[in-house]
């Protein structure tokens, strides 16, 4: 039997509940599975260990990271844990992405069945898309660096050759080893999201990108301005297979893509480099809902079927994904049009727990 080490970082706010649900859920898929064991590491990180340590994550808590095979990590953050300048603390993206080199944010947006979509007659796979966000570059670099005077302040947008280069790379390997093609026709197609029509920066990514599109004949590459993207994730979702983007505009993107399916607690997410990966969904902390029965745990349990996939536990990937299809098209877990889960975390699990065979 395989063992994997894997830290796990309950969070803030509903962190906690989520990550107790997801670990629930894989405690019966490895059962199932006979073949392997998650053996875990749990560690303080985020808001909640700001304001007891003044610092968002430990030096052992990256340590261990370092040395595992893996990373589930529940949101964190918290509204009213501030750093002295006014910025939010406890926040680990920028730390965890940018220390470890996690170039790569893989974002799944699918619509599931019985799941409420502001989309008006969209049936279950209409929506079924990558949305890669570009994880250590772009404008998000300048987090904590910009220069502010009492008249100005200035952020920099920085894009480097090896940065496009590689997350360009990943966006159509994706594409081929994604069993689907675009809903609409079928089609392997990559989708680069950018503004290069004002900014040089990004006209620098998308000659990058159309040099890797030459590279990969089988599958369709096109680029889309940012704002005509962002029209057509609602007026034309059934078009995309897998889409690249640059750091601050696939974090804006990918909640307007939650939106479509349900609601960001559908949506699961990895942050991966070339030795290291974490999993977490990619929605917030929701502090107002914390412990009052609410929480939509799949987003987290979905995380948790990434994670597995990247361990080289395929089969049982597919299985817990199966699981929670299966569930909401026997309507046996109820969502809120809000998204929030109608009979509460537990009872999700109750239920996968069931599924699960």
């Amino acid at each position: 039997m395989k063992t994997y080490q894997i830290v796990v970082l309950p969070g803030d706010g509903i962190g906690p509940e989520i990550v107790e649900a997801a670990l629930e859920v894989l405690e019966k898929v490895q059962e199932l599975s006979g073949k392997f064991h998650l053996d875990y590491q749990f560690h303080k990180a985020g808001a909640a260990y700001y304001r007891e340590s003044g610092k968002a994550i430990s030096k052992k808590t990256l340590a261990a990271m370092d040395k595992a095979d893996a990373t589930l990590k529940g949101p964190v953050g918290l509204p009213n844990v501030r750093k002295p300048d006014g910025t939010e603390a406890g926040i680990l993206g920028g730390v965890l992405r940018i220390g470890f080199d996690l170039y790569a944010n893989v974002r799944p947006i699918r619509l599931f069945p019985n799941v409420s979509s502001p989309l008006a007659n969209k049936k279950p796979d209409d929506i079924d898309y990558i949305l890669l966000r570009e994880n250590t570059q772009g404008l998000y670099l300048s987090r904590g660096v910009g220069l502010v005077t009492d008249e100005a302040a200035t952020d920099t947008l920085l894009m480097t050759r090896k940065g496009c280069e590689r997350i360009a790379r990943l966006a159509f390997q994706l594409s081929i080893q994604k069993e689907r093609g675009a809903p609409q026709d079928g089609k392997k197609r990559v989708t680069l999201v950018d503004k290069s029509n004002v900014l040089r920066s990004f006209a620098f990514f998308r000659k990058i990108f159309l040099g890797v599109a030459q590279e990969n004949p089988e599958v369709e590459a096109e680029c889309l301005y940012v704002d005509a993207a962002a029209a057509a994730l609602i007026n034309r979702p059934g078009h995309f297979q897998v889409i690249v983007t640059e750091n601050m505009f696939g974090d804006i993107l990918s909640d307007l893509a939650g939106a479509t399916v349900g609601g960001l607690g559908m949506c699961p997410g990895a942050n991966i480099g070339d030795h290291l990966a974490y999993f977490e969904p990619i929605h917030g902390s929701a502090p107002d809902i914390a412990g009052k029965n609410l929480a939509n745990p799949l987003s987290q349990i979905r995380s948790g079927a990434m994670m597995l996939d990247y361990l080289g536990e395929k089969k049982a990937a597919r299985a817990l994904e199966k699981a929670i299809w299966q569930s909401l098209l026997k309507k046996r877990i109820k969502l809120t049009t809000s998204g929030t889960a109608l009979d509460g975390p537990k009872k999700v699990v109750e239920v996968l727990r069931k599924e699960l065979k």
